[in-house]
């Protein structure tokens, strides 16, 4: 049997190149987004091209039933990877924000996120093997005007998948779970969060396809965080050892430059 695997958000960027990248790998696949007719497209495009079998899986994870629907999915099936892919960003400051549009990420960042991983860690531990891909964000170790939520669900993502690692490493179970953070990328993300692409420097974009390549190759080799790039890599140490009102003070101005406020 081929291993299987469930992605969401599998409908276009960093979401699709996942299924690209597994289905090459020989991975059957459930692909799971809102837009049932675009994941179609991805699931012809890799059955063909890789003899693979790709099931669709059109659901809403914002929604409550289309969270249950795929955690049923994935208790029914031995899942060998999940990655929680599915996400969206918006600028603006908080108290002027539509508040549902913030109860919408906050939704779909955490809660279906921590839905989805607790029914597939079940089996996994179970059986002994598998693995788990939390799609975070470079912005999930710094807080960001204009992005409160944003920033605020990902460290929520970033803390719950170390937590998780930690509890495996008591089990000493071989299942794996990581933390990716990319930074700007190529993708349909910032095209629909509004963000001018010419207002962020060039060297700070990723192509998709670098940022599941280093993913994969960091799930191998059991890395917890995977951090995209040494740009980011060293915005992520600096962060982390600089003094807290230098970077809130940079923070602030990178938000203006980019367009978030």
């Amino acid at each position: 049997m081929r291993p299987l695997a469930l992605i969401t958000g599998a409908s276009a960027g960093i979401g699709a190149v996942f299924a690209r990248r597994l289905a090459g790998r020989g991975h059957d696949l459930i692909l799971v987004a809102r837009r049932e007719e675009k994941l179609r497209e991805v699931a012809w495009e890799l059955e063909a091209a890789h003899g693979i079998r790709c099931e669709v899986l059109a659901a809403d994870l914002v929604a409550d039933e289309g969270q249950a629907r795929v955690a049923e999915r994935i208790a029914a099936v031995p899942l060998d990877l999940l990655v929680n892919n599915a996400g969206f960003g918006a600028r603006g400051f908080f108290h002027l924000a539509d508040l549902a549009v913030q109860e919408r990420m906050h939704r779909l960042h955490v809660l279906a996120t921590m839905r989805l991983t607790h029914e597939a860690l079940k089996g996994m531990v179970a059986r002994g093997r598998g693995g788990i891909i939390n799609v975070s964000s470079v912005a999930g170790f710094f807080a960001t005007p204009g992005g409160a939520s944003y920033s605020a669900t990902k460290a929520w993502m970033n803390c719950f998948t170390e937590g998780i690692a930690l509890e495996l490493r008591l089990l000493d179970s071989p299942v794996k779970v990581q933390a990716l953070c990319p930074g700007f990328t190529y993708s349909e993300f910032h095209d629909l969060l509004g963000v001018d692409r010419g207002k962020v420097a060039k060297w700070l974009w990723l192509s998709p396809e670098f940022v599941v390549d280093e993913s994969l190759r960091g799930l191998d080799r059991g890395k917890l965080y995977v951090v995209t790039g040494w740009k980011y890599r060293l915005l992520v140490a600096f962060a982390k050892l600089a003094p807290a009102p230098l970077v809130q003070s940079l923070n602030g101005r990178r938000a203006k430059a980019s367009g978030r406020i």
